[in-house]
């Protein structure tokens, strides 16, 4: 027995071979691939960015997919419509079908980052990040909002979702803390198989990838979320039993829910990269996990394995990785590809395997039958509907945890209320990183047709009766208002742009605790509203605030803020709060990792901490202010390890 069969559990595959549909299944994909030549075959095996790339180059190459990494849109228009982008699905289409070569036409594939909502797309609606969808805990929301994902995604003509982020985060420095879950397995396992059925539909199923589905990425195989000190892309230096149990545990269950692509993840692992690791991606994955489907590397992750470009595709390729996603010269990647082949580097059964993974599972997908994008995208009203923004609401609502009331809230809808804050009015900031650009970054309420800003919902449930008025630096020199509500948090940033060497908000922006200070030296009682990607030191905001509620970052429906912290028309609390941590809160502003279940685990807020309405109002403690972090680097500061869009 291999040792990867020895050490990892055996998985059974979810797809029936003896059922007539996957015999069809393998019988398309064998005659596809006897007729392609292997200039062809290499083409499957490219997947270009839609800004370096024209539908004539994937008809010319055949190439097997194109994606649209983040900011990128058609035209180069971040507010470009559901029909624009419909237009290119069904341009790149029809040149995919079109090949050069007779008989050899395959349809390509489109990919995109739709990691909560379709966030790339201009009025699409924006769900809660995973940390949110965490803390809400709830197993049946998380598949709602997959399958509503997927209903958007499938109306612009796009194939394929580079989600979910399956990592389990153990060092909330990490910039993509945010992508996960929980820092706990047990919570990203459950999620995992949910979140997969909800975007694809079950295996076996009628609607499994029918029209309105759309195929998932179990990602990013493996152990991102363990790398030494939060850096992203770093090194992942854990045992063997931890990548399985602790950072594997999300990709078993996506396997098993039937996910047919996985993303192989930036990470090393005890000092060797990922992207090459013939014994993860081949040997565990593809062996004794028994995956069937393909591989894709992330945003020209292939280039990390070696120094020279032919040597590390070859590398990358014969690692387990069967399709190459280019961030920017394709052509190049496609011809030292074929070179490769030509002298014998990479095996042409390697190829082999590589395409008829790639072309099993474009006929599962119904490629090969269901004609242009525009013919099975459905409505598309369906892109931002109300029944869907509901649902965004929903989940901020049961997202929110409150971890300090003084008996505060909830507030009456009668109230005079001050909302400060630069996060108050600003929707960009309430979604974050992949939003609109990569970074979430550049973007402006004007950007968010269908959305509601923290601000707005708290103004419309005081229309009837109390005011609400909007000062982000906190200034108020009228009649004292009746309470404050301070909105403040993390700046947009995705990825390695937004690790950390430490956890203070305050020693990085002192702004927020300065009209927090200011309004309690006035004794007006004052809600703090958190909107933030991770944990983080704010022992000093606690202590400034009667109520301290974390929003983490909901997405474009912020008045689902105002649903909790307001009573409802009948007096009593509409919505009681219900999120739960499932990320350790830090006692001071160095202490990291901290994780449930680790040897003197003493957190400020335990995992799993949340109060409610119900709970008996306990006398809050001064907590400790003192903060080594000050002096510390700023995130500027960081050393990047990859300066272009990743993936």
């Amino acid at each position: 027995m291999s040792r990867a069969r020895a050490r990892w559990p055996a998985r059974s595959s979810p797809f029936d071979h003896t059922k007539p549909a996957e015999r069809t299944v393998a019988e398309t994909v064998a005659k596809c691939l006897g007729r392609m030549s292997i200039e062809r075959k290499v083409g499957q095996m490219i997947q270009a960015e839609i800004a370096n790339v024209t539908p004539a180059d994937v008809g010319q190459f055949g190439l097997g997919s194109v994606l649209n990494g983040g900011g990128s849109s058609p035209g180069g228009y971040k507010r470009a419509s559901v029909e624009d982008w419909l237009a290119l699905a069904d341009a790149h289409y029809d040149a995919s079908v079109a090949a050069a070569e007779p008989g050899s036409a395959v349809p390509s594939l489109w990919g995109t980052d739709a990691v909560h909502g379709h966030s790339n797309v201009y009025g699409a609606t924006v769900f809660p990040h995973n940390i949110g969808l965490g803390a809400a805990g709830d197993a049946d929301l998380v598949a709602a909002i997959a399958r509503a994902t997927a209903s958007e995604v499938s109306a612009t003509g796009i194939d394929w979702t580079f989600a979910p982020t399956l990592a389990v985060v153990r060092d909330d420095r990490w910039g993509r803390s945010y992508e996960g879950y929980a820092e706990h397995p047990d919570v990203v396992r459950e999620f995992a198989g949910r979140m997969i059925r909800g975007l694809q539909g079950a295996p076996g199923d009628d609607d499994f990838l029918s029209p309105g589905r759309v195929l998932a990425t179990s990602k990013h195989f493996v152990g991102e979320g363990q790398t030494t000190g939060g850096r992203d892309q770093g090194d992942a230096a854990c045992s063997e039993e931890v990548l399985r149990d602790v950072h594997a545990a999300g990709h078993l269950a996506a396997i098993d829910a039937g996910a047919l692509t996985v993303m192989a993840a930036y990470n090393s692992w005890l000092g060797n990269r990922v992207h090459g690791s013939h014994y993860l991606l081949t040997e565990v994955l593809k062996g004794a996990l028994g995956f069937g489907g393909f591989v894709v590397s992330d945003w020209n992750g292939y280039q990390h394995v070696a120094d020279d470009h032919g040597e590390a595709i070859a590398l990358t390729v014969k690692a387990g990785v069967d399709m190459l996603m280019v961030g920017e010269d394709w052509p190049r990647a496609y011809h030292d590809l074929l070179q490769q082949v030509r002298t014998g580097a990479v095996p042409r059964e390697r190829i082999d395997d590589a395409v008829t993974r790639i072309l099993r599972v474009k006929a599962r997908a119904g490629k090969f039958r269901r004609g242009r994008p525009s013919t099975r995208a459905g409505n598309a009203d369906i892109v931002g509907t109300g029944a869907h923004r509901e649902l965004a609401r929903r989940a901020v609502r049961q997202s929110l945890v409150l971890l300090k009331n003084d008996g505060l809230l909830p507030l009456p809808r009668n109230a005079s209320v001050l909302v400060a804050g630069d996060a108050a009015h600003n929707i960009g900031k309430q979604c974050g990183g992949w939003t609109l650009t990569w970074q979430g970054t550049g973007n402006d309420n004007e950007d968010f047709p269908n959305g509601t800003s923290i601000y707005e919902g708290i103004a419309q449930v005081v229309a009837d009766g109390g005011a609400a008025v909007l000062r982000p630096d906190g200034a108020w020199d009228d009649a004292e208002p009746d309470v404050a509500i301070v909105v403040f948090g993390e700046e947009p940033y995705a990825e390695g742009d937004g690790d950390r060497h430490h956890l203070s908000h305050s020693a990085d922006n002192a702004e927020p605790l300065a009209i927090l200070r200011r309004l309690k030296a006035r004794g007006i009682p004052t809600v703090s509203v958190f909107v933030t990607g991770r944990p983080m030191w704010v022992n000093p905001e606690l202590n400034a605030s009667d109520a301290f509620v974390v929003a983490w970052l909901p997405g474009t429906e912020g008045a689902g803020i105002a649903d909790v912290i307001f009573r409802g028309v009948d007096g009593n609390a509409a919505y009681d709060f219900s999120g739960r941590l499932t990320f350790s809160w830090p006692r001071d502003p160095l202490q990291t990792p901290l994780n449930v279940g680790d040897p003197g685990y003493e957190p400020l807020y335990p995992y799993g901490f949340g109060l409610r309405y119900g709970d008996a109002p306990l006398p809050a403690p001064r907590l400790d202010e003192a903060d080594p972090a000050r002096d510390m680097p700023t995130p500027s500061a960081l050393p990047r390890t990859n300066t272009t869009y990743p993936r």
